[in-house]
């Protein structure tokens, strides 16, 4: 063989290790599947813990001080999103028990922070977050000045006076909330999710209690709030608590539920008598009277954070909501009931 021909071999031979070794180093290498199991986890307060829905997780019942409240039947258990439903929410929580801040309620630290450990162990698909009511609405002393209101029949309404209150609150909430929802995604950064890799949901809350009641016996029926009052809270103060939030969502990038209406015809004491059939939300759970005026003991004030909270049905639809949005793909909804009785996520 000519040299000339032994130095095109080579030559030939070289160019083709090379292009093998080219096409090693540029092929992308193989990911991994991700084979953990699936997660959908809520956080918040009384509202999505499932305060009022009964058949609380041992352990939240009071015991070593722990009041939180998470049922069974909380909406997140009822939700079909994913294999493992969790719940961290904790009735009587703040947007700063949900944030990566170093708090403590009912026992319990950091909502976000428990979250990084869920998330690392599980596939978290879905996060949803309520809260902002415990903030500067004190949406539970709203609701216990009203019940006063109504006691002291000849005194003022407490719209009267929170109506004008309730935007410059809403206001003072806002941004403790956006801290909470940004903590919340650092929080699944630091678990290793990119942004927009998982579904963020933050929602709003339903009004518990309506004017269209029964206008004389609402009160003995489980409602002790004027009527006046009452079409302020559905009317007014839950839809201007609901614009708020979205207003959060906007700015944090999550998307927003918005479940101002979603009980709607099914509030506390809706049904005009006594049965609590077809209702969505509890009615008051403990003597007006005594909790007005202080004459609850322990058990009785943990059994006066169930009133005027979704029962477990509530809590159902609720669940059914938050699935039909979340698989919509949609980055904003609303809640509504329709004809066929069942709650729906609907543009």
């Amino acid at each position: 063989m000519s040299s000339r021909r032994r130095a095109a071999g080579v030559l030939i031979a070289g160019l083709a290790s090379l292009l093998v070794t080219t096409a090693m180093v540029s092929a992308p290498a193989a990911v991994a599947e991700d084979t953990r199991e699936t997660a959908v986890v809520s956080l918040g307060d009384s509202a999505i813990s499932g305060e009022g829905a009964g058949n609380y997780e041992p352990g939240t019942r009071g015991e070593g001080g722990n009041w939180c409240h998470r049922s069974a039947n909380a909406l997140i258990h009822r939700t079909q999103l994913a294999q493992r439903t969790f719940n961290l929410a904790c009735s009587g929580a703040d947007a700063a028990n949900v944030s990566l801040a170093d708090t403590e309620h009912y026992t319990e630290g950091s909502q976000a922070r428990r979250l990084i450990d869920l998330a690392r162990q599980y596939r978290v698909t879905t996060v949803v977050i309520q809260v902002g009511a415990n903030d500067e609405p004190a949406f539970a002393d709203t609701v216990l000045a009203c019940v006063g209101a109504w006691i002291n029949f000849f005194g003022p309404s407490c719209s009267s006076s929170l109506s004008g209150q309730w935007p410059g609150r809403l206001a003072a909430m806002a941004p403790r909330v956006e801290v909470a929802v940004n903590d919340v995604k650092s929080a699944m950064n630091q678990a290793g999710y990119a942004n927009g890799s998982y579904n963020l949901v933050l929602a709003s809350y339903a009004s518990p209690f309506t004017e269209r009641m029964d206008s004389i016996l609402h009160g003995p029926q489980g409602c002790p709030i004027r009527i006046s009052d009452a079409r302020w809270g559905r009317t007014s103060a839950v839809p201007q608590l609901s614009e708020a939030i979205r207003g959060v969502a906007t700015r944090t990038g999550a998307k927003f539920l918005d479940m101002s209406r979603a009980t709607e015809g099914k509030e506390a004491c809706s049904n005009y008598s006594s049965s609590t059939s077809g209702e969505w939300q509890n009615r008051i759970r403990v003597d007006p009277f005594a909790w007005w005026y202080g004459g609850l003991d322990a058990i009785g004030i943990h059994t006066a954070q169930e009133s005027f909270h979704p029962n477990a049905a509530g809590h159902a639809q609720l669940g059914r909501c938050v699935t039909e949005f979340v698989n919509s793909g949609s980055s904003t909804r609303r809640c509504l009931i329709g004809a066929d009785g069942n709650l729906h996520a609907v543009v």
